[in-house]
């Protein structure tokens, strides 16, 4: 046995010894929103490739390149730092001017909704393109094909949108909207990976689509995300704005793999000036490193395992507080089959309390709680004075900013746990209104 083997065995142990499983205790054991998953085969496979000092991207990013564009059914994935890169990178792509009439330009609209992310609508306003707000439904919280449609006027060129906490919107019906209409569709898939529209895998209906591997997500790399396509045109771009900018494809530590590394003529460089250093899109770098894409690999080999403590602990809640009244209970969307992130509540008008005291209180039963990131964007300091459009109204945007929020579902919640979480709700409900028939 090599020295390498006998260390990465060491580890093996190292982590049968620490994968001991606490003791539960309601009210002091932390109950979180997020919690990633780890076996011996994902720590050893961060330190193999820490113990060989792959630092960089390399042999591990291909090897989980591959597997993810597989998993898709895609052409083409890029592994980058982060979700939230994975969308600059999918946006500012179709910016390129190598995309013709088609590509972004500056003062171009984009619909998206009111009730996200930040950086699934950062790239918009970054790219100096203006963002077209439209409201979403309470119950699923994703915007309706019939108001992504009406949202669609002359300057309209892409459509970016999330499928909410893991909740995937009318993708197919959107989907042909955008075909109809000549338009981009970027499904940001960061809270979505394993979900399913009408038996198809979300992030395959668009032209590009983004992922997140944060801890809280699906799986996990640490920091780390990936842009996915099915168009090898695209995706050169998107491997371009990812890498400096730069027009050469050359792995890191490897030179003139198009055999012509000094026989270019570019823009208006001279004849044979280096292919390395030629750039054709004002890129970024947002790569990531070996010891993350090594995780990924591991962690992906789970996703289906994963998918199914979400979707098991995501329904065990649900029917734990299906007979209290008051309470906007989530929807899966029809024809999909979530691979949920969270678990959304909304507090109806007619209840005797608010957000914030119900909130309170499971976080002082060590409860973890979160909202729906920035609720209505157009609220946000951030959004002040950026240039945007409203389509209709935000009405459910200001709900959701007003009384929704959501509690966890991730793999590492037992069955204990969530029943504590039902429970705690159940009691502080009652002790508000007197009985939960009286609401």
């Amino acid at each position: 046995m090599s020295l390498e083997e006998e260390i990465l065995e060491t580890v093996r142990r190292y982590h049968r010894e620490k994968a001991e499983i606490a003791e539960f205790i309601p009210g002091e054991t932390p109950i979180l929103t997020g919690g990633a998953v780890f076996d011996e085969d994902d720590r050893v496979a961060v330190v193999e490739a820490a113990l060989n000092m792959r630092i960089v991207s390399g042999k591990s990013t291909r090897e989980f390149e591959t597997a993810l564009a597989r998993t898709f059914g895609l052409r083409k994935a890029y592994m980058v730092n982060s979700g939230s890169s994975a969308n600059l990178v999918a946006v500012t792509a179709l910016t390129s001017r190598g995309l013709g009439e088609r590509r972004l330009q500056r003062g171009d609209e984009v619909v998206t909704v009111a009730a996200g992310f930040p950086t699934t609508v950062n790239p918009i306003i970054q790219n100096g393109l203006v963002p077209v707000f439209v409201d979403v439904e309470l119950g699923t919280y994703n915007a309706t094909a019939e108001a992504i449609a009406s949202a669609v006027g002359p300057k309209t060129k892409a459509i970016v949108l999330a499928h909410t906490l893991g909740n995937p919107y009318e993708v197919e019906e959107i989907a042909q909207i955008a075909r109809d209409n000549d338009l981009w569709l970027v499904e940001d898939n960061c809270d979505a990976l394993g979900s399913t529209y009408r038996g198809k895998l979300t992030g395959t209906f668009g032209d590009l689509a983004t992922v997140s591997f944060y801890p809280a997500h699906h799986i996990t790399t640490g920091e780390g995300g990936c842009v996915a396509t099915g168009n090898l045109k695209l995706g050169k771009i998107v491997e371009s704005v990812r890498d400096w900018g730069r027009d050469c494809w050359c792995e890191p530590a490897h030179d003139n793999t198009c055999h012509k590394r000094f026989g270019w003529q570019l823009g208006t460089l001279p004849q044979g000036y280096d292919h390395k250093y030629t750039y054709t899109h004002i890129g970024y770098n947002l790569k990531s490193t070996d010891q993350q894409a090594a995780l990924g690999v591991t962690q992906l080999a789970k996703l289906e395992t994963f998918s199914a403590a979400r979707r098991r602990n995501w329904q065990r809640l649900r029917d734990g507080l299906a007979d209290v009244p008051g309470l906007v209970l989530p929807e899966a969307t029809k024809d999909s089959d979530p691979s949920w992130f969270g678990f959304l509540l909304t507090l109806g008008r007619e209840l005797p309390f608010r957000r914030a005291e119900l909130v309170s209180f499971l976080e002082g039963r060590k409860i973890a709680t979160r909202l729906l990131f920035g609720g209505n964007l157009t609220r946000q300091p951030a959004y002040q004075g950026a240039e945007y459009r409203v389509v209709g109204d935000l009405t459910n945007s200001d709900v959701i900013t007003e009384r929704t929020f959501w509690l966890g579902v991730h793999p590492k919640l037992t069955d204990e746990m969530i029943d504590y979480m039902t429970s705690s709700i159940r009691e502080f409900v009652r002790s508000k209104v007197g009985s939960l028939a009286a609401v």
